[in-house]
């Protein structure tokens, strides 16, 4: 009997950048973070780069029959591809959002995926949080902006927490479980050097100054991330969390009522899921113990996570008996 190994599919950072920019310029690039696909096509002589920097570990398809959502990175049309050059992003070939320089087609995919995706995957209850799993079970970090979340979620991923999500707590209510939206975390500002200082051996791609939130860069998920990235979590905990510069850790339990709130009030398609999104809310809210965390010290937010952990596995444990 003849044995044929089935090839190896090359990762995005393994791949030959000509290799790349053609396929980008061609069919494009399909993107499998998880509960989702993105299929991108760019002629931005800039995105291969930047695409390598911090997506490497995904692995590199340029030929699928299925995305859930579609776009494109281009110059705009007239003077602007010659004077003070942009770029700009397409979904559908419709262009929903204000054109980049030239140089900096990451951030404007990012967000326009995000958009998209949060517009897109009706599904799922998608709430704006930090996803992370341990031990089979979610972390859910829900949080308005300016809260920390993104600094407290790409600490944990150094840390032996599984990242699902930066943006997305993404909940399927037909199976109970968090699925996973993996894509870089987008650190802003005084995060950056935060978190190069904290995980000095972290993947972080370049800095994009200027954008409409201040000064962004962004963390690569791990190989081994990206290996998993369709291993389901149940639920496990809701914490949220609250930077606040000088503070001491504040570490309170979080009643029913005030957990329900924040969870339909940081979903993106609450409103759309109508009854299913309600009643998967509901179920987080019994499943789940909920905790707020004020913060200044990363370290220590950590160490009362960890230390507040193993009662969350027993807690589920029992339930599933």
């Amino acid at each position: 009997m003849i044995i044929r190994a089935v090839p190896r599919i090359s990762s995005i950072l393994e791949s030959d950048p000509d290799d790349l920019e053609r396929a980008l310029a061609g069919r494009g690039l399909w993107l499998d973070i998880g509960a989702a696909t993105l299929r991108v096509r760019s002629s931005s002589s800039a995105f291969v780069a930047q695409l390598q920097a911090v997506y490497g570990q995904m692995p590199f398809v340029d030929n699928s029959n299925w995305a859930d959502v579609h776009v494109e990175l281009k110059p705009p049309a007239g003077l602007r591809r010659w004077i003070r050059p942009q770029v700009v992003l397409q979904c559908d070939g419709r262009e929903l959002f204000d054109p980049f320089p030239a140089d900096s087609p990451l951030p404007l995919f990012e967000w326009g995926c995000n958009w998209m995706i949060a517009h897109r995957l009706n599904d799922l209850l998608l709430l704006h949080a930090g996803a992370l799993e341990r031990d089979g079970l979610a972390l859910l970090l829900p949080a308005t902006p300016g809260s920390g979340k993104s600094t407290l979620t790409a600490a944990l991923s150094q840390r032996g927490w599984r990242l699902l999500s930066d943006e997305f707590g993404a909940f399927d209510p037909q199976t109970g479980e968090f699925r996973a939206l993996l894509k870089p975390i987008a650190l802003k500002n005084e995060s950056i050097e935060v978190i190069r200082a904290f995980a000095p051996d972290a993947i972080i791609g370049p800095r994009f100054p200027k954008t409409r939130k201040g000064t962004v860069a962004h963390l690569a998920a791990s190989a081994d991330t990206v290996a998993r990235r369709h291993e389901a979590a149940r639920p496990g905990a809701v914490v949220l969390p609250r930077w606040q510069a000088g503070s001491s850790t504040r570490w309170e339990p979080l009643d029913g009522h005030m957990l329900f709130a924040a969870l339909a009030f940081n979903a993106f398609n609450y409103t759309v899921l109508g009854a299913d999104g309600f009643r998967a809310a509901v179920h987080l809210v019994r499943q789940c113990p909920a905790w707020q965390l004020v913060y200044s010290d990363l370290d220590d937010a950590i160490a009362i996570l960890h230390s507040a952990w193993p009662e969350v596995v027993e807690r589920q444990r029992l339930g599933q008996q």
